[in-house]
């Protein structure tokens, strides 16, 4: 797994791996992380950043059976795709293939203005998006009170717009385990990043194995 923010805490780097490995026995994950980013991705400019660092990262990978690039924005999936022999897994793309199933009028909710372009490609017009919450400009920012709070607004505003699932767009809503609490606010239900990203990690890897 390739995390997009520069992290010096081990805890912090494993556990969108751990998450996964909870929700799905049998996976194993390690963790790397891209570096100089310590505000992730979140925006168009530092998204563009990181590609060519998890290009780097990746091609250095040995032994492993699967990559996932834990980031809404699919960063350097594509370019992945075409050059290993290993299936390549998107946090974006893993989201939006699980809320298609889910609903109809899936509500973005994001950390940047702009709908990431997996989102744009497979939800297409379907899609409700309003822009990101509240005074959240990075993935540091849902990791205060007040971000989580703007998060939870912005699921009600999505809602009230008619959402009927929520697709988040954010791996760091994975990080600070907001899933649950959306659907218990919205009473709809909400795709976590890291768990749709190890559903399909688990199917390429331990399921396809047995």
């Amino acid at each position: 797994m390739i995390r997009v923010v520069t992290l010096e805490d081990p805890g912090l780097l494993r556990l969108h791996g751990e998450l996964m490995e909870a929700a799905f026995p049998g996976l194993h994950t390690v963790s790397v992380c891209i570096p100089d980013q310590p505000r992730g991705v979140c925006s168009p400019e530092t998204e563009a950043a990181a590609v060519p660092k998890i290009l780097e990262i990746a091609r250095k990978l040995r032994g492993v059976d699967a990559l996932v690039v834990s980031c809404c924005g699919d960063p350097a999936v594509e370019e992945l795709r075409r050059e290993l022999d290993i299936p390549v897994i998107g946090a974006g793309a893993a989201v939006c293939a699980v809320a298609r199933v889910l609903g109809r009028h899936p509500g973005v909710l994001g950390i940047m203005e702009e709908v990431p372009r997996p989102y744009r490609t497979m939800l297409g017009e379907s899609l409700i998006h309003l822009g990101r919450p509240e005074h959240v400009t990075c993935t540091l920012d849902l990791m205060t009170g007040a971000g989580r709070e703007a998060v939870i607004r912005k699921a009600l505003e999505l809602k009230a717009h008619g959402a009927d699932c929520l697709a988040l767009a954010c791996t760091g809503m994975s990080t600070i385990r907001i899933a649950e609490d959306l659907r218990r606010a919205c009473g709809i239900p909400v795709v976590d990043p890291v768990t749709a990203e190890g559903l399909f990690a688990y199917y390429v890897t331990v399921k396809n194995a047995l």
